[in-house]
């Protein structure tokens, strides 16, 4: 087996770890990032994209990003429910807005970023276990997609390697080690070529459960309806699919166009219990997961990554460990209302299995409570548009 040697070994090159690693050049912070999927895995796996404001700005300093120019902003949302519409502007609120970029165009430009940078970035190589994370030389060993074995010495490890992560079990001393909540119901998605039916998202609440209007381009639709997590993607026919998205957005027209993905996208809560162990950290998705409904996945990463790159400039550039110290708490602060907004917003817009008449009409006064309610509003906007990042320096 091989030996190398590296600052800060990153394991994941989804948005958090190859984010991190471009802050941590700026800094003159050398890293390796290893992924086990190849990079075209990585740059076609299609995923949503809404962006804080505060997440398009730090992906303002990458070399070549999209964001702005490819991106559409959205400015509000609409709350559909009672056959009603009812927008929620944001800039009047809060004075910021959102961005649909979705993630796979994100992680597309921050690989072309690094690789020109010359960022040592390795594709279908498989971190099988992370070693001496209470020494100051942590050790990651791995397995190329040849089989070659090697392992990587770092000054600090961070898994950045998502909700399977390997990094976890040294951090937390088990895979599953953290809170965990599941949720009765999932979301059936399609992508279906034709233009947008709404120019803003639309979450709607209906009497047969929920669904969301979203786009992927100008030419692509992104929606969902709210169905049991074990049904089939195959048990629809096309006409079935629309006449179920048509039922639960009633007012909309929405326009129609050939489906040519369907999947089904389970809903889970996850807090890891520990952030930070020794010389090893967890950002993003190894660290949290939410359910969608919030639009705080992608962002909350961004938000972790930050404090964790501030940490590792105290640490390794000034020998100062108060930061690193600070950080679980300080990402945990943010990741728990992240968790609370994201439950709000999942548990007013859907339909609980077992909900009764009193919980199906109490559901419409608390939507209604949110829009008829300049404050209600202003929350919703401050907490989807996204609050201010913090710093731990």
């Amino acid at each position: 087996m091989t030996a190398e040697r590296t600052r800060v070994a990153i394991v994941g090159a989804g948005p958090a770890g190859l984010l991190l690693s471009h802050l941590l050049a700026e800094a003159g912070i050398e890293s390796i990032v290893l992924d086990r999927r190849t990079r075209e895995e990585i740059e076609s796996t299609v995923r949503a994209g809404i962006l804080e404001q505060g997440t398009v700005e730090i992906l303002d300093t990458v070399p070549g990003s999209r964001a702005r120019t490819v991106g559409h902003r959205h400015d509000g949302i609409e709350f559909r429910f009672a056959g009603e519409g009812h927008r929620i502007d944001f800039p009047s609120h809060v004075g910021r807005s959102v961005w649909l970029y979705p993630q796979h165009e994100a992680l597309t430009d921050l690989i072309a970023a690094r690789l020109a940078a010359g960022q040592d970035l390795r594709f279908g190589v498989t971190a099988d276990r992370v070693d001496d994370v209470d020494t100051a030389t942590p050790r990651v060993f791995c397995t190329a997609a040849d089989g070659t074995r090697f392992e990587i010495a770092a000054d600090f490890v961070v898994g950045a390697d998502g909700s399977r992560s390997v990094v976890r079990t040294a951090v937390t001393g088990s895979h599953t080690g953290g809170s965990f909540r599941e949720y009765p119901f999932a979301w059936f998605g399609i992508l279906c070529e034709a233009p947008p039916s709404s120019e803003e998202l639309i979450y709607s609440n209906s009497p047969d459960g929920f669904a969301l209007i979203s786009q992927r381009s100008d030419t692509v639709q992104r929606m969902y309806f709210q169905c049991d997590p074990d049904t089939d993607v195959d048990a629809y026919s096309e006409a079935q699919l629309w006449d179920t998205l048509q039922a639960r957005v009633p007012g909309t027209t929405l326009r129609e166009g050939p489906i040519f993905q369907r999947d089904v996208l389970r809903f889970r809560s996850f807090v890891a219990h520990e952030l930070r162990h020794g010389r090893a950290a967890l950002v993003g998705d190894a660290a949290h997961t939410v359910p969608p409904t919030g639009a705080k996945g992608m962002n909350l990463a961004v938000a972790d990554v930050i404090l964790l790159n501030d940490a590792l400039q105290g640490l390794l550039l000034r020998g100062d460990e108060a930061p690193i110290d600070a950080y679980a708490e300080a990402a945990l602060r943010r990741i728990w209302k992240a968790q609370h907004f994201s439950w709000w917003m999942t548990s007013m817009l859907h339909a609980s299995p077992d909900a009764s008449e009193f919980d199906r009409l109490r559901q419409l006064g608390e939507l209604r409570s949110v829009v008829e309610s300049d404050a209600g509003q202003r929350y919703l906007a401050e907490a989807y548009t996204g609050w201010p990042l913090q710093r731990t320096l």
